[in-house]
């Protein structure tokens, strides 16, 4: 009896271990620049009330670099990226993490790269959602119908500018998948 009991016992620790696994969500960006060459990937956890993204690019310029999440998931037209859109969750708020209007569920901190070319970063950004069974419209969805985009623009984005900070062009950019 008490092996029987030791065995369920077991079997139910794994089983809750796996439930607990399956729960935390998890997302990946392979990030190609305009000569559709892949740079790297910013991978993403959820976290409760945000995702944690690590960020792990190579070959780009140095300096900083406006750094965004975009309504659509493509980067099919690698010359300017421009099928991806805009930024996610744009509703009545606008532009920039400094603007006092509030700020657009896609604008991120800019990405400082050195003169090797190489960035490796891990930050939170809270109120996103990897996924959301319950309502994949929603503007703080990352993996919805329509999918969403890392971009990563030619300059620095200022928070504040409309549309995108004096960002520039775009440089960069990844599927979420």
């Amino acid at each position: 009896m008490k092996i029987l009991t030791l065995a369920s016992l077991t079997a139910l620790s794994l089983a809750s271990s796996a439930s607990i696994t399956m729960a935390q969500d998890t997302a990946t960006a392979n990030i190609i620049n305009n000569d559709n060459k892949n740079i790297g990937t910013i991978e993403i956890k959820q976290a409760l009330k945000g995702v944690l993204l690590h960020v792990n690019l190579q070959g780009l310029p140095a300096g900083k670099h406006g750094f965004h999440i975009h309504d659509v998931g493509t980067c099919e037209d690698n010359e300017d990226f421009k099928k991806a859109g805009g930024h996610i969750g744009k509703g009545d708020n606008q532009h920039g993490l400094l603007n006092p209007k509030g700020y657009e569920m896609g604008d991120l901190p800019n990405l400082i790269v050195p003169d090797n070319g190489n960035v490796e970063v891990e930050f939170f950004v809270s109120d996103l959602k990897i996924a959301d069974s319950e309502d994949d419209t929603a503007k703080n969805v990352l993996m919805d119908e329509n999918g969403a985009t890392f971009m990563i623009h030619k300059n620095a984005d200022d928070h504040l500018v409309q549309p995108i900070g004096g960002a520039g062009s775009r440089i960069a950019c990844g599927v979420i998948k």
